[in-house]
């Protein structure tokens, strides 16, 4: 709470913090579950108000972020950029984007991960729609992902493009980020639903070192309870878990320098 004050001082006194205590004895202390609810009650203004629905939403998410990373780290803050709420391709409704910046390194693969669950699971509370990737999206994608590790800094894990395509796939929010590197993407320009053309480092983290590489302990706590939380759009780990071993098993998922 003294964390996210920094940018909704209302926040403080409202009783967050005693709903916070209330939900580690229901469920344990830093259980995911916890983020998910705290996150979903700021959203719905249930301590305090904000000046609109997204600005709850966002702080909302920040929130549950920020309980995932014990408040120590600023990630929360300036890790995460904006929620932005966008059209899907068909006009059939909009959904949710997460813009990360470079600073959601500070959280640590699997708490950055879990950042995009919580903006799911508040998308899904406001009845928001599923983003839907393109082909194209999902190749800018990749090359933005392979020239950051090419041009700009090796990464630990790498994922082949069977589980880059499936993960895009199945994504129910999309990753963004904001232009971090003076390096425009070597492909894939000028996208409708992607403001920029430069890599986006933020983006670049999460979609390699952060949901393909921490996907195993993602998988363990939602295979426990997703069902419960109506995360049903992230059981296709199950499935990626069995891609990623076969690619690994092929030798096309590689740890830099091995």
């Amino acid at each position: 709470v003294g964390l996210i004050s920094v940018i909704a001082p209302q926040i403080v006194g409202t009783g967050v913090v005693e709903r916070i205590i209330e939900l580690e004895k229901k469920y344990t202390p830093l259980d995911w579950r916890v983020a998910l609810k705290i996150a979903e009650e700021i959203a719905q203004e249930k301590f305090c108000k904000f000046k609109d629905k997204k600005e709850a939403i966002d702080i909302g998410i920040r929130t549950g972020f920020a309980y995932v990373t014990v408040g120590v780290v600023s990630s929360p803050i300036d890790g995460i950029v904006s929620i932005d709420i966008k059209k899907r391709m068909d006009n059939r409704g909009e959904y949710f984007c997460i813009n990360f910046a470079g600073p959601i390194r500070n959280a640590g693969g699997t708490a950055a991960a879990v950042s995009v669950i919580i903006t799911d699971y508040v998308r899904k509370i406001f009845g928001y729609d599923v983003y839907d990737a393109t082909e194209e999206e999902i190749k800018r994608a990749m090359t933005e992902m392979q020239d950051y590790r090419d041009k700009v800094a090796p990464r630990q894990y790498f994922p082949s493009w069977e589980e880059h395509e499936f993960v895009m796939t199945h994504m129910p929010v999309e990753v963004g980020g904001e232009p971090s590197e003076q390096i425009e993407v070597s492909n894939y320009k000028n996208l409708p639903r992607i403001p920029t053309n430069f890599i986006r480092s933020g983006f670049a983290l999460i979609m390699t070192e952060c949901i393909p590489l921490k996907a195993p302990k993602l998988w363990k706590q939602i295979s426990n309870w997703g069902k419960e939380f109506k995360l049903d759009n992230w059981f296709f780990l199950e499935e990626f878990l069995k891609i990623q071993k076969q690619q690994k098993a092929k030798g096309e998922t590689k740890k830099e320098g091995s």
